[in-house]
């Protein structure tokens, strides 16, 4: 049986949990600031459901011995971190609107900690923002409807650069993998010919949120390809829509993108 999410909270994309809080944006404030909630004090959350949990189901498991210490904490007299004591709580935000469209055919960007990050914000809390642009490599890309017998292209641009509102270097290459076979993609593991190494996205300072868009194509058979001299030398100013067009790509088979922006902002 589907969770039900008790009133005010709205169900999560791809699976019954987690129930994420709904929040309206106030006049006068930064929409996408507004996107991103968080829970100070452990007395607001409502009790849900273990399908619908705030936590992930993955992350349960490593509750229980929490639990356990609570328990024994209220048995002894023991002082206990709740509700005396305030906890924080991220809450992911999706993607709505324009934004959201771009989110098509299931496509999964898996970094640690956070899971899948496809069509949502990174949220400032717990120094995702800062890890994401520092600390982390790669993600994981899974797409679980790859063809086994076929072979993909990967791309990692960002769309906005220097900025949303005046993207004159648009588009910036940020990973670009050929020949990445269809089982691999199933299970997440990119695997192929890099033309262009992982680069961190890294927005700059008072630059808004950046889209980090990833985009699947199915590779022709029989088709090289390869990276200009031109544009091997610079990631900037990238004519994406050129290189697709010149190695017959077509349209993506599936794409996602994230939104972040600079860790201090």
């Amino acid at each position: 049986m589907g969770c039900r999410c008790p009133p005010g909270l709205k169900r999560g994309r791809r699976s019954p949990q987690p129930c994420f809080p709904r929040r309206v944006p106030s006049a006068g404030t930064d929409a996408a600031d507004n996107r991103e909630t968080i829970s100070t004090a452990t007395s607001e959350l409502q009790a849900l459901p273990q399908s619908c949990s705030p936590i992930p189901r993955t992350w349960l498991g490593r509750m229980r011995p929490l639990g356990a210490l609570f328990l024994a904490a209220l048995l002894t007299g023991a002082a206990a971190p709740w509700p005396d004591e305030p906890s924080r709580t991220c809450f992911f935000q999706m993607l709505s609107g324009g934004d959201s469209f771009f989110c098509r055919g299931d496509l999964e960007v898996i970094y640690p900690e956070l899971g899948d990050v496809g069509c949502s914000y990174i949220p400032k809390c717990h120094q995702y923002r800062e890890r994401i642009s520092r600390e982390w490599g790669s993600p994981r890309v899974r797409y679980p409807q790859a063809d086994k017998n076929k072979k993909y292209v990967l791309m990692l641009v960002d769309p906005d650069v220097p900025s949303r509102a005046n993207p004159r270097s648009r588009f910036w290459r940020h990973w670009l993998v050929t020949d990445i076979p269809g089982a691999n993609l199933r299970t997440g593991d990119v695997k192929g010919h890099v033309l262009t190494d992982y680069v961190r996205p890294t927005p700059p300072p008072r630059s808004g949120y950046h889209r980090y868009q990833l985009l699947l194509h199915e590779q022709p058979e029989h088709e090289a390809i390869t990276l200009s001299p031109e544009e091997r030398v610079s990631l900037g100013s990238w004519a994406m829509e050129s290189f697709v067009k010149q190695f017959r790509l077509g349209s993506p088979v599936a794409s996602t993108q994230f939104l972040t922006k600079y860790h201090q902002d």
